[in-house]
């Protein structure tokens, strides 16, 4: 069989939920809730921390980079989800699905660089306080970000031109609600243990090793905190952390849980929800009820908003 230069496969059917078919109506408008708060959310974070001086420190520069990561996330995969979930399944085009490949891979990966840059920033602030000011200053945190963006585009372009080697030419049947890269190579009547060789190395700099720079980190903030003499000191300083951790343990269970069972198709898409529905959603949500900072300037913007809606 001869396979042209291009993909004769032009449109994907995206199953969903097939097992949601009797509650999809009440399936469909919570997703859809949190869709909402999610962009809420963070789009809050983001304007909070720009417009307000006292959050121009490292911490809230690294949420607000976190919550643009959340956003480009939920926005490329939900509202298709949405459409598969009332319509009990939803076309694609196949352009449209690489690219939702992409975006989805992208955001991914910054996230996981992301959270490691913050597990850093949280070893500097309480196992190295007196040098802290000096190394997180505004030049690191922006180069630091600006690298993360780099490397995620740079890892982008292998995984594309990889991709784009690929010949799809049927069927054209993911039982997924996104486009993702197991289920897309399944499509393939190409050869895939290039790029799945080339996801596996990548998965190195992308998750091993930033997974393995956040347990030394924490590890070493334990150490730390486990020297502080008094019981309220060492509990005030690991509840800076806890916010952190609970993002952390969330992202990196659901991710390595489906490492672990590749093949349980159900239960990958009960995790994948957790990835790329659920700390998206917890992100803003953890970040600003567990930070009295946030929640005050929130309170002050919503008096300016108040203020000026009356004069």
């Amino acid at each position: 069989m001869q396979y042209n230069n291009f993909s004769s496969v032009t449109e994907i059917l995206l199953l969903g939920f097939p097992g949601f078919k009797s509650f999809k109506i009440f399936f469909f408008l919570l997703l859809l809730i949190i869709f909402c708060l999610t962009l809420c959310g963070n789009l809050l974070i983001i304007v909070l921390v720009s417009c307000s001086s006292q959050l121009h420190s490292p911490m809230y520069f690294f949420l607000t980079q976190l919550s643009s990561s959340d956003i480009l996330l939920t926005t490329s995969i939900v509202p298709v989800m949405l459409r598969a979930v009332l319509y009990e399944g939803s076309t694609i085009s196949f352009i449209g699905c690489l690219a939702q490949f992409y975006v989805f891979t992208a955001s991914e990966a910054l996230e996981c660089l992301l959270l490691t840059v913050m597990s850093y920033y949280r070893y500097q602030a309480i196992c190295n306080p007196l040098h802290y000011a000096s190394v997180m200053d505004r030049a690191f945190c922006l180069n630091i970000v600006l690298c993360c963006w780099l490397f995620v585009c740079a890892i982008i372009l292998m995984i594309s031109l990889t991709m784009n080697q690929l010949q799809f030419c049927g069927p054209n049947i993911i039982d997924h609600f996104f486009c993702d890269f197991a289920p897309l190579l399944k499509l393939s009547c190409s050869n895939t243990l290039v790029i799945e060789l080339e996801s596996v190395l990548l998965s190195i700099p992308l998750v091993i090793c930033p997974f393995t720079v956040i347990i030394i980190s924490y590890t070493y903030i334990a150490f730390t905190i486990l020297k502080i003499p008094s019981v309220t000191g060492r509990q005030k300083t690991f509840s800076t952390c806890s916010s952190h951790l609970s993002v952390v343990s969330v992202y990196y269970g659901s991710l390595i849980s489906i490492y672990l069972f590749p093949h349980q198709e159900v239960l990958n898409k009960v995790l994948s929800l957790l990835y790329t529905v659920v700390t998206p959603l917890l992100n803003p949500i953890i970040y600003s009820l567990r930070n009295k900072d946030i929640k005050e300037n929130f309170k002050k913007l919503l008096a300016n908003l108040s203020t000026s809606c009356h004069s």
